[in-house]
């Protein structure tokens, strides 16, 4: 292991300690800020220091990005899947130990890379690359088929029937279609038509998001007047078959999810989930935590992984230009890179959870939203300008209809999973052309 990858993993993991720690913010957005300075040679980064950096960064923030997520309840796209059995724990004095079940999961997930999954891939992901390349189009499809369907109606208990019972139990169901489409649409002018200047044009989707998943959790943060019991950080024993159930179905849903294109770590969860018939709330918190770090650290590997080379995820997207990927050498950096960074954000998660909870109870969760509201506004205004605001602002307006009417907000992930299906599938462009974007 060359000199330069144990301080470039460790100042990596620091920053996205500190990143994973501001509500709401996520850490690609401040690694599209740093490779816009790195492109316009702002930063005197060589790319050896950028490739274990980025990945120390990428497992640091994985593990510990749920301590606003669960005890702010101000989660990003890769975090919000969480949020419910978070609160349910939260609201008994326990958000420390959800948290701590999430980093452990994760931590779980790191482990199986590095020496499991890790030094094996470069010999079989190209074999399952090749079986899998031709049927992406319908496996995306049937993946989106099955989270629209999943959202069944609400059970309405013993009501008088007719059409306003009907209407009352399709209510969410509808809101969760009506998300997915508008989100669509919005994904659909992010690629073919953006406001966003060209040279933040790898920036397209970024916006959106914010407005989907992040604004919508920081508006209700700043509008509710819910106060947070007073936390515990004594935590229960958690036995080990809810550990091992929870890290095995983990790892299945963020393997897919790194694997597949524009599937994510709450979307592999929730199939992993259903097909793993998780019912225990700690290890659906264990499988999430495995599954979130298995997508962001498992997509940067196939970046590096020899032989295989594929883009996934939006720190691969914007560290390929980089970096000589797909090099033996450039793989051991990586594989060294996310243990250091995992090892490091597990010995500050306990400083960092503490420091959490005491500024919660004296700042409160209005005022940290605040902050945060403010720095991803300013975040998105200095990346990609006015037009990026006008995304985001329409972003926010479509992530609030989950919120409101009681549907799924992982709905909001229409953005990029039904144009890229719709591209994969061929048919990207006539649709383009229907809705006036060509």
């Amino acid at each position: 292991m060359t000199p330069h990858v144990v301080p470039a993993a460790m100042a990596g993991a620091l920053l996205g300690s500190l990143l994973a720690c501001v509500p709401g913010l996520h850490v690609y957005n401040a690694l599209a800020l740093a490779v816009a300075l790195l492109a316009r040679h702002a930063l005197p980064v060589p790319p050896a220091f950028a490739v274990p950096f980025v990945c120390g960064m990428i497992a640091a923030y994985s593990l510990l990005n749920t301590l606003p997520s669960i005890l702010a309840a101000a989660p990003d796209e890769s975090a919000f899947f969480t949020v419910l059995p978070g609160q349910k724990l939260l609201a008994q004095g326990r958000g420390y130990e959800a948290c701590l079940l999430t980093a452990l999961g994760g931590m779980g997930a790191l482990l199986a890379l590095v020496f499991l999954i890790g030094p094996w891939a470069p010999r079989w992901l190209p074999v399952v690359r090749h079986v899998f390349r031709p049927h992406g189009h319908w496996i995306l499809w049937s993946v989106v088929a099955f989270m629209l369907l999943s959202e069944w109606p609400k059970p309405m208990g013993m009501r008088p029937t007719g059409w306003r019972a009907r209407a009352r139990a399709w209510r969410s169901p509808g809101f969760g279609l009506l998300t997915f489409l508008l989100s669509g649409w919005l994904g659909f002018i992010a690629i073919y038509r953006s406001p966003v200047p060209a040279a933040m044009a790898f920036q397209n989707l970024m916006p959106a998001f914010a407005g989907l998943f992040t604004l919508p959790w920081l508006i209700m943060n700043l509008v509710s007047r819910v106060r947070m019991p007073r936390q515990s950080v004594r935590t229960d024993a958690v036995p080990w078959h809810s550990v091992l159930t929870g890290a095995g179905a983990g790892l299945l849903g963020g393997g897919f999810a790194a694997f597949f294109p524009v599937v994510t770590a709450g979307v592999g969860g929730l199939l992993a989930g259903h097909a793993t018939s998780l019912r225990d709330d700690r290890a659906f918190l264990v499988s999430q935590g495995a599954a979130k770090t298995m997508y962001m650290a498992g997509a940067m590997l196939l970046l590096f992984a020899p032989g295989v080379g594929l883009v996934r995820g939006g720190a691969a997207w914007m560290t390929q230009s980089l970096v000589a990927a797909g090099t033996q050498r450039e793989y051991g950096m990586a594989l060294a890179a996310l243990a250091i960074g995992g090892a490091t954000a597990l010995l500050l998660f306990g400083p960092l959870a503490r420091l959490w909870i005491v500024l919660l109870q004296r700042l409160g969760v209005r005022r940290l939203s605040w902050g945060s509201l403010a720095m991803v506004v300013g975040l998105v205004f200095a990346l990609t300008g006015g037009g990026g605001l006008i995304l985001m602002l329409t972003g926010l307006g479509i992530g609030l209809i989950p919120v409101l009417f009681g549907a799924r907000r992982m709905n909001g992930l229409g953005v990029v999973m039904l144009p890229i299906a719709c591209i994969m599938s061929g048919h990207g462009p006539t649709v383009a052309r229907w809705l006036g974007l060509l």
